[in-house]
C-alpha cells in the first residue's frame, strides 16, 4: 500500500513539474510577443502552485516593468535577488526600475565598530558560518589527537598551538554566526504598493502625518500593531503606514 502511495506521489509531482514548465514556457512566449499582462497571469499561476524561483520572479519583474508597474516590478526583482543575491542581471534591472520611483531617500552610512562587525558577518550566511565552525571543531579534534599521541616535542608544540588557534576561531565563527542570525532576523524589508502612502506618527488614522511615500520605495518593517506597520527608512526616519499600503519581501 505504501509503495502505491509513493508511486502516486511521484507521478503527481512529475506531472506538476511538467505542467509548470509548460506554463513557464508559454508565459515566456507571451512576454516575447509583447503580451505582458497575459504573461504575468501565467507566471502567477505557477506561483499559486507553490513553485518559486529567481527566474520566475525575475521574469515577473520584467513583465511588470514593461507595463510601467513600478511597485510590482521592484517587488519581484527584490524577491528574485533574495533567491539569487549575486545575479548581476537582477541588480541591473532593479536599478532601472528604481529610476521610475519618486522618493529620493538618502542612505545613512554605518561607521566604526558596528560597520566592521556587520561587514564581516555578512561575508557568509548563517549556514556558512555554522559550517565553518563545525569544520574548525573537526580541525581542533584532529590537532588535539596529534598533540596527545605524538612523541616529538616539535610536533606536540605545533599541534598544541594549532588546536588552540582552531578553538579560538570556533568561538569567533560561532559569534559571527549568531550576529548574522540577528541581522537576518531584524531584516524585514517591504515595498510600498500604494500610489501615495501617508506615514503617521502613531498607528491610527488620527495620527499626525509625518511624511509621505510613493510606490516602489523600499522600507524596513520594525513592528506591527493591528492594521499598521512601523517602518524605517534608510535615512533613519520612522513612522506608521497602513498594512495594506505595503508588501513584505520575506513572505514566500
Amino acid at each position: 500500500m505504501k509503495q502505491l502511495v509513493y508511486i502516486l506521489v511521484f507521478l503527481l509531482t512529475t506531472f506538476c513539474v511538467a505542467q509548470n514548465q509548460s506554463t513557464f514556457e508559454k508565459a515566456n512566449a507571451l512576454y516575447n510577443e509583447g503580451k505582458y499582462a497575459e504573461a504575468i497571469d501565467n507566471y502567477k499561476a505557477i506561483l499559486n502552485s507553490g513553485v518559486q524561483s529567481a527566474d520566475l520572479y525575475f521574469n515577473m519583474g520584467n513583465a511588470h516593468y514593461k507595463l510601467n508597474n513600478i511597485a510590482p516590478s521592484i517587488y519581484y526583482y527584490e524577491k528574485a535577488l533574495l533567491l539569487a543575491p549575486n545575479d548581476e542581471d537582477i541588480k541591473n534591472n532593479i536599478a532601472f526600475a528604481k529610476n521610475m520611483t519618486i522618493d529620493a531617500i538618502d542612505v545613512v552610512p554605518e561607521a566604526g565598530l558596528p560597520k566592521l562587525l556587520n561587514s564581516a558577518a555578512n561575508r557568509l550566511s548563517f549556514d556558512g558560518w555554522a559550517k565553518t565552525a563545525v569544520g574548525l571543531v573537526f580541525c581542533f579534534v584532529i590537532l588535539f589527537l596529534v598533540y596527545y599521541f605524538s612523541y616529538s616535542t616539535l610536533s606536540k608544540r605545533m599541534a598544541f598551538i594549532g588546536s588552540l588557534l582552531s578553538l579560538g576561531l570556533v568561538f569567533v565563527t560561532v559569534a559571527f554566526a549568531f550576529h548574522r542570525y540577528n541581522l537576518d532576523k531584524l531584516d524585514n524589508p517591504a515595498i510600498i504598493f500604494a500610489q501615495e502612502s501617508k506615514v503617521r506618527n502613531t498607528p491610527n488614522q488620527r495620527g499626525e502625518e509625518a511624511f509621505r511615500l510613493h510606490e516602489g520605495t523600499k522600507v524596513q518593517v520594525d513592528e506591527s500593531y493591528n492594521d499598521w506597520k512601523k517602518i524605517k527608512l534608510s535615512d533613519g526616519k520612522t513612522g506608521w503606514v497602513a498594512s495594506q499600503d505595503i508588501r513584505l519581501l520575506n513572505d514566500f
